[in-house]
């Protein structure tokens, strides 16, 4: 015997009604099914209650609903039934309809809407669609009979949300139904869901989810084999697909897990209408009118384990907190007794109760609704001990959100805490509080509302997408570097994924003059025609908007997304300046912009302690030597106990270049107008060769090494006569190089008759960083350097007699993008 029950989007037209058909007649359901419970039209409810609204405050615009209404079910009547059947399921219709607006009309007399003739008036949207539908089936060759389950199931007078008295509910549908369970399977009762009546005849609602529990209550009573509740969803997915889009489909639970979801929002199923099954032990399924090859998922006492530590997570996306404490609580018997005697006299639901162990607080989770009244309560049952100073006063707090974690498995599962709150803390997710009952079943936390969906899908991914990694990046510069990184994104990101599971989203951008956001992913390989660059004049894909700073960090932030990355692919000081911000709000941050750590040594310790004390990435290896591994050895060195005595670089590509072809060949000059041909030069030369780039640098090395230096100490040895730099132009700037190649070719040939070449390299030691043109000897690796190449020579406690050399290309947008992706997949990897 199989009980089934059909939602309002399931019974709400003509298409899901020939659905429905074709499920009640399928081979595993014909002859085997003794109730089909119905909700009403979709929208009906809602429309009755508008209506009954309108009425009591005298507005006769109640009056076109009802017609609507009348007009859908004819309508649908029409599509189904023809000759005598609709005549007699319209006069059936305009009956119903007729008692129903007698009773508007008596509102409209009254002003007057008590909850008794709210629950009566909504009744009507179940018996209308079920009266139809009974016909309808019986026209498609189905033996169909209408029922009205009001009168049977008995509740007491909580009229919105009655409590069903289940003895005399149970007893009186075995008594509709009959002993004989072939009888009883003989013919289909079509069976009002959502109502029941009080001792009086009174009709009542059962509240949220009131159909399923008719459909419960009706199985249990029956004994049946299932419970089949046919909705618009596959089933119970592992977290809300509104705010986790990844959410999946879970396969079996328990009756308690389920409970547990349900009580913290899944909406799916809801908490009373498992207890009836549970108490009898029928299997419930929920199970999708418009995708019945789907299993869907099944309800029972012992649900077989899954693959993942935890079954789902749910989300209840406004509560209120109330906290009271004070030393007067401490010891106290019967304090919690007291306190909740008074929520309870006062008809207020405590969804979450938590108490410190030293039992110096207790806060507990309401719905806002509810806040002020428990307020109210704890003030007037504690009016002593608060006048005398024992406890506080209770305070609430709103705009908060719970998140439940459930799943059996957690049960003498260790570090499954752990991950859920190093989940939220990487994500910067403040947990306001916390609580877990002995049986292990539910770890909840209390966070902002704000933070829901981030919450949600950070620990979704952790649990249940734990081999994949993803990141959502804001990227901020789409020149050179940036551009370039677009690109390597956009050509590996499917490699990633499959091989490497680990996503790259890129969920903002923004040039110099345009920003564009999309928090399903923009389209890298469009970026640039996205933001209005080179390309077709029409783009599909979200709009951009002018480009401000703070305006795209305020867009990130609102847009919460878990694992946010930012990037700065720019060259800019404002943007360095509010990397200070960003890192304090959580936000992981990969640049190869050298500004911030080249800044002042205070704004430096901050960026660098913060990242650390808190564990937010700040990843700036490609600031140096662009994709080339120098920071990251440094501090491996570091980290593993080695002491570094000095470094000697070469960390200008532009000046590599120079200098590696300065062998007489070409006059200097010649050679600084060759490398700015390449491009290895700023638009204008001077921006390379006043060293201060490679400068920087070598700041940033020593400040590695944990040398408190500022700019101002380190020491720059001047390439370029002052005349080239008080040129007013580039033109006016070679002009007077060329006048200087010739002090230019003495200095070399000084150093080539010594069998010496000239390099500038960076030296940093004893505190100190200098940079110097010097010549170097036959042996000196900064004689094996090739075009534009950086060199970086360390000298350490353990690399004493033979340094460790990191040689290779130090600039290109091709290397250095390279090394910013690389660090934007370590991100990834720090997720788990």
């Amino acid at each position: 015997m199989l009980i089934l029950k059909f939602g309002g989007t399931s019974v709400g037209s003509p298409g899901a009604i020939e659905h429905l058909i074709a499920i009640l007649k399928s081979p595993e359901r014909a002859g085997k099914v003794a109730a089909a419970v119905v909700s009403a039209f979709s929208g009906v409810t809602d429309a009755l209650i508008a209506a009954a609204r309108l009425a009591a405050g005298g507005d006769s615009s109640w009056k076109p609903r009802i017609k609507e209404l009348r007009k859908r079910h004819r309508d649908t009547g029409a599509r189904f039934l023809s000759g005598q059947a609709l005549k007699e399921a319209l006069a059936a219709l305009d009956l119903s309809l007729g008692e129903l607006t007698r009773i508007m009309e008596g509102l409209e007399a009254l002003g007057e809407l008590s909850p008794c003739t709210l629950d009566r008036v909504m009744s009507f949207g179940e018996r209308l669609s079920a009266a139809l539908l009974a016909r309808i089936f019986t026209a498609r060759g189905l033996d169909a009979v209408y029922l009205d389950t009001g009168p049977l199931i008995k509740t007491n007078a909580e009229f919105g949300r009655a409590a069903v008295i289940s003895g005399e509910s149970y007893a009186n549908i075995r008594r509709v139904f009959g002993a004989d369970r072939k009888a009883a399977l003989k013919t289909i009762r079509v069976c009002t869901g959502f109502t029941g009546s009080d001792a009086s005849g009174r009709v009542t609602t059962l509240g949220r989810g009131g159909s399923d529990l008719t459909a419960s209550i009706i199985g249990a009573a029956l004994k049946a084999e299932a419970v089949e509740i046919w909705t618009d969803v596959d089933g119970i997915l592992t977290a809300d697909p509104k705010l986790v889009k990844n959410s999946f489909r879970i396969n079996e639970i328990s009756y308690v897990e389920a409970m547990e979801l349900s009580h913290f929002g899944a909406k799916v199923i809801y908490a009373p209408t498992i207890r009836p099954s549970m108490e009898a032990g029928i299997p419930i399924s929920i199970r999708n009118t418009f995708n019945p090859a789907s299993p869907g998922t099944r309800i029972l006492r012992q649900a077989a384990q899954g693959e993942f530590p935890i079954r789902g997570i749910s989300s209840m996306n406004s509560i209120a907190l109330v906290r009271i404490q004070g030393s007067g609580m401490v010891g106290v018997a019967g304090f919690s007794s007291r306190l909740f005697g008074a929520l309870a006299r006062r008809g207020i639901n405590i969804i979450l109760i938590t108490q410190s162990s030293s039992e110096y607080s207790i806060c507990f989770a309401v719905l806002p609704q509810d806040s002020p009244a428990a307020v109210s309560a704890i003030e007037e049952e504690f009016a002593r001990e608060i006048g005398s100073g024992a406890i506080e006063g209770p305070v609430s707090e709103e705009g908060l959100s719970i998140i439940a974690v459930v799943g059996a498995r957690m049960k003498r599962s260790s570090g499954i805490s752990g991950k859920v709150f190093h989940a939220l803390g990487r994500n910067g997710v403040n947990v306001v509080a916390i609580a877990q009952g002995s049986s292990e079943l539910n770890i909840s936390a209390v966070v902002a509302r704000q933070d829901e969906a981030k919450a949600l899908n950070a620990i979704h991914e952790a649990f249940f997408l734990s081999t994949v990694r993803s990141v959502n990046v804001f990227l901020l510069g789409l020149g050179l570097i940036g551009g370039t990184l677009a690109d390597q994104i956009a050509r590996q990101e499917e490699t990633l994924a499959a091989e490497h599971k680990i996503r790259i989203k890129v969920a903002g951008a923004a040039n110099s003059s345009r920003m564009i956001f999309n928090s399903e992913g923009l389209e890298v390989r469009k970026l640039s025609l996205l933001l209005g660059g080179e390309g077709p004049a029409q783009v599909s894909g979200p709009a951009a908007e002018p480009y401000r700073l703070e305006e795209f960090i305020r867009r990130m932030k609102a847009m919460n997304l878990p694992n946010t990355a930012f990037c700065d692919c720019t060259a800019s000081d404002e943007v360095a300046a509010a990397y200070g911000d960003l890192i304090r709000s959580s936000i992981p941050i990969v640049t190869p912009n050298k500004r911030a750590n080249a800044g002042k040594l205070a704004y430096y310790r901050e960026l660098t302690g913060y990242s650390q004390d808190r564990g937010i990435p700040y990843l700036y290896e490609t600031t140096v030597c662009a994709g080339l591994p120098v920071i990251s050895t440094l501090r491996d060195l570091h980290l593993s106990g080695d002491r570094v005595r000095r470094i000697e670089a070469v960390l200008s590509g532009t000046l590599s270049f120079i200098f590696n072809n300065f062998d007489g060949s070409k006059s200097f000059s010649a050679l600084v107008r060759e490398a700015k041909a390449r491009g290895y030069t700023e638009p204008d030369p001077r921006d390379d060769l006043n060293a201060m780039d490679a400068a920087r640098k070598a700041l940033i090395l020593a400040r590695e090494c944990g040398m408190d230096l500022e700019f101002s100490s380190v020491r720059i040895e001047p390439i370029l006569p002052a005349a080239c730099f008080k040129a007013r132009d580039v033109e006016a700037f070679f002009g007077e190089l060329e006048k200087a190649d010739g002090a230019f070719e003495k200095q070399r040939k000084e150093a080539e008759e010594r069998g010496e070449a000239l390099r500038y390299v960076a030296v940093i030691e004893e505190g100190a960083a200098r940079l110097s043109l010097r010549p170097e000897p036959a042996g000196s690796p900064f004689r094996s350097l090739v075009d534009s190449d950086n060199v970086v020579v360390i000298t350490t406690d353990r690399y004493s007699k033979l340094p460790m050399v990191i040689k290779g290309p130090g600039a290109g947008a091709q290397v250095t993008a390279g090394g910013v992706f690389a660090d934007i997949v370590r991100i990834a990897r720090t997720l788990v």
